[in-house]
């Protein structure tokens, strides 16, 4: 676990022992993450968060719940994360949420690249906003 004021979570999400994510569902931290191919323990708390979650977990399949979008202060019990950890890591369940975030990697980064759609409306966007 890494626990700083800030952390270079790019690097972080994209090293080779990255094998999953435990996250409040912020657009930036799920884009991230969705590059990257790296499968989240959705821990939505407020504002866009419970809606990434949702997201994430059951439009995309990309990662597995800790709880449900704050309906109360209740504190998440260590043996429910725990078993979130355990069901993204080691289960069936587990493997076909990290299979799912590698092949939604790989789409994104495709459309990334040069010549990819999201490239290139980008590209097109500029140019246009840069016009004379």
């Amino acid at each position: 676990m890494v626990v700083r004021d800030w952390a270079p979570q790019p690097e972080i999400l994209a090293h080779k022992s990255t094998g999953g994510y435990m996250s409040h569902c912020g657009w930036n931290s799920c884009i991230e993450s969705i590059t990257m191919g790296v499968p989240i323990a959705a821990f939505p708390m407020h504002s866009d968060q419970p809606t990434n979650a949702v997201l994430v977990t059951e439009i995309l399949k990309v990662g597995l719940s800790v709880r449900e979008p704050i309906e109360s202060l209740e504190v998440v019990k260590a043996s429910t994360i725990e078993s979130v950890v355990k069901r993204l890591m080691d289960s069936k369940e587990g493997d076909e949420v990290r299979k799912r975030a590698e092949e939604l990697a790989v789409v994104v980064r495709r459309a990334t690249e040069e010549g990819g759609a999201s490239r290139v409306e980008l590209d097109s966007f500029i140019a246009h906003i840069c016009r004379d």
